[in-house]
């Protein structure tokens, strides 16, 4: 039989296919970037590994008598496995609620999980979407421990065993992070009814063993508080923390991007929002907290979901080798009245003003707007409201605008007196000062009753905005008294416009920017016609005329992003003042009866002067004095 033999075109067909797989087999080779990238991937992959250990070895139960998983688990946890192996070691949740409250508290770190509030709508009353002060893992709890044997374990990784129990109408909520069987860390809450506020201990058994106790545990208390309000930069703008020390002293941190505190014996932190508020309180002063906020809220998106980010870290001391506080949660409405109920000075965290201003609001404005709004609409309330403030106040502005009339009919007097003493304005002040008093006039007296209603006028700025009353009630094309009404808006971002005034059109602002136009054109003319001019004076008829279509134009770009109660408030406060304005100025001033009455002043012994008058004469004389000695030199 005859041998085969290759032949030419097999062999240049083998050669086409071992040379068509070297090409495939090249072509395929991965590039250098991309096998340094897979090197990368793989080194990060191993280090995230490594840094989550602890995450994953509690992630899922397991039985205690698989030895190889306890030992596993033991070297990476430590006494703290013991709680890994308990059937409570899954990422499940206990609920307790109660009338005004619901909590969902994880196994996973022990902390609340949700927070949701059964009586307040997100956004609008018709969003159809509870206030969740928690969810999403916007809020965080945790306390660092350190072990004996050198680890450091974070409660937020490790598995807590709850035990849900009910003495009368309090719900208890125990959740142990075990050692062993009568070793623990225990969180508990204890739930009462139609309640905002929890009782939170924190404390430890049988730990002095397994925890480092020379140093205090570090508790870390995190929020990222949601946007539950219509106008961002309204809410964001009372957004905070504030804080109570142990002698009672409050403060806040403050606004900005990134704000920083250490403060020493403080009683409670509180979180607050505009209307709703997340305070952690402690019957034993915590040693030294610090607290940090950041603004995070774009305000130029009208999606924002988040406001602020708040921390603080608080360490827990041990005594005796172990830690023992009892503390509170309050989560809930940033109601003064409510807060007041609970005597722990928590309605110190609404922002009512100080000194002055905070009395104010205290003693007049919660207690007559309190009865007034339970009684009748709250838009009505306001207006009536206001009706009172005003006309407790007429007399005040009656004296105001005595003073003022009076003044003007001496302007005639005054101007010979400009004329004959031009060239020397210290005898000009001092014969005016003479003509004041011969007259019995006196020309502050129209500047005290207006500096009086300028406490009230910034209290109502404070007492508005904090109402909580006002949320989502609405009056007359208002929605929500709480916020901005809205009767023009536009989505295009506008440089400037948009981030000053807004991309909307609030009718009660305006309204109210055109009533204070007109208060101010009322006014304006008769304190230019008070006096004239004095040499080396601003001059105020410049300044007035200024002042007529600034005041409107400022106050029409505070108020668009203002609450439209406040915007209600002062439009109603405007038309009283201009309708009592005229009718003092119509009915009750009589310019000729007052030109009579200085001219029988006149004739009378001049009234003993003040200890201010006289020392400003003697000032002036001293002036004049040292005037005359110069110019004889």
């Amino acid at each position: 039989m005859e041998k085969k033999k290759l032949d030419l075109n097999s062999i240049i067909g083998f050669v086409l296919i071992f040379g068509i797989m070297i090409w495939i087999m090249y072509q395929n080779k991965p590039t250098q970037a991309e096998i340094d990238k897979k090197a990368k991937q793989e080194l990060v992959e191993k280090a995230k590994t490594e840094d989550n250990q602890v995450a994953k070895v509690t992630e899922t139960a397991v039985l205690p008598t698989d030895s190889v998983q306890v030992a596993k688990m033991k070297a990476t946890l430590g006494s703290f496995a013991y709680s890994a192996t308990l059937p409570s070691a899954k990422s499940e949740f206990t609920t307790i609620e109660n009338e005004v409250i619901i909590l969902k508290i994880a196994n996973k770190g022990g902390y609340i999980a949700e927070a949701t509030l059964k009586n307040f709508k997100q956004i609008s009353k018709d969003s159809g979407k509870l206030v969740q002060l928690i969810k999403d893992n916007n809020a965080g709890l945790n306390i660092t421990l350190q072990t004996q044997d050198n680890r450091t374990l974070n409660t937020k990784d490790l598995f807590f065993e709850p035990t849900l129990t009910k003495v009368g109408a309090d719900q208890i909520l125990s959740m142990k992070l075990k050692a062993g069987v009568n070793q623990f860390l225990e969180y508990k809450y204890v739930l009462k009814a139609n309640d905002y506020m929890l009782d939170f201990d924190v404390r430890s058994q049988g730990l002095a063993s397994v925890l480092n106790t020379t140093k205090p545990a570090d508790l870390e208390w995190s929020l990222k508080s949601f946007r539950s309000e219509k106008s961002i930069s309204n809410e964001n703008r009372f957004t905070d923390i504030r804080y109570e020390y142990e002698d009672g002293k409050h403060n806040n941190v403050g606004q900005g991007k990134d704000k920083e505190e250490t403060l020493d014996k403080l009683t409670y932190v509180a979180y607050k929002q505009h209307f709703f508020s997340s305070i952690l309180l402690t019957n034993t002063p915590f040693e030294k907290t610090k607290l940090y906020s950041s603004n995070i809220v774009d305000e130029e998106k009208g999606d924002t979901i988040y406001t602020k980010q708040f921390r603080a870290n608080i360490p827990l001391a041990f005594k005796n080798g172990e830690v023992d506080y009892k503390m509170n949660w309050y989560y809930g409405p940033s109601d003064y009245k409510l807060l007041k109920t609970y005597n722990k000075n928590l309605e110190k965290i609404i922002p009512l003003g100080w000194g002055v201003f905070g009395w104010i609001n205290m003693f007049i404005f919660i207690p007559l707007f309190g009865f007034l709004s339970s009684y009748i609409s709250l838009g009505i309330a306001i207006i009536i409201f206001t009706v009172i403030i005003k006309i407790a106040m007429s007399p005040i502005t009656y004296k105001s605008f005595l003073s003022q009339a009076k003044m003007k009919v001496l302007r005639p007097e005054i101007n010979e007196l400009n004329e004959k003493f031009s060239k020397d304005p210290m005898k000009k002040q001092q014969e005016t000062m003479k003509l004041y008093n011969k007259a019995g006039v006196n020309p502050m007296a129209g500047c005290i009753p207006a500096l009086i209603q300028i406490p009230f006028m910034y209290a109502s700025f404070q007492f508005f905005p904090s109402a909580i009353e006002l949320r989502q009630k609405g009056f007359l094309w208002s929605q929500d008294l709480s916020s901005f009404d809205t009767v023009l808006s536009w989505k295009q971002h506008i440089p400037v416009i948009s981030a000053v005034y807004g991309n909307h059109v609030s009718l009660f602002a305006l309204l109210a920017a055109i009533a204070i136009f007109f208060y101010t054109k009322m006014t304006a003319g008769d304190q230019q016609m008070q006096a004239p001019q004095q040499e080396g004076m601003p001059d105020m008829a410049k300044i007035m005329k200024m002042m007529l279509y600034i005041s409107p134009v400022m106050m029409l770009i505070f108020f668009n992003n203002y609450g439209s109660g406040l915007s209600l408030y002062t439009l109603i406060s405007n038309v009283i003042t201009i309708g009592i304005m005229f009718v003092i100025k119509r009915y009750i001033v009589d310019n000729d009866k007052i030109h009579a009455q200085i001219q029988e002043n006149k004739l009378k012994e001049p009234k003993k002067k003040g200890k201010f008058q006289q020392k400003l004469q003697e000032v002036m004389e001293q002036a004049e004095a040292q005037k005359a000695k110069d110019k004889n030199k």
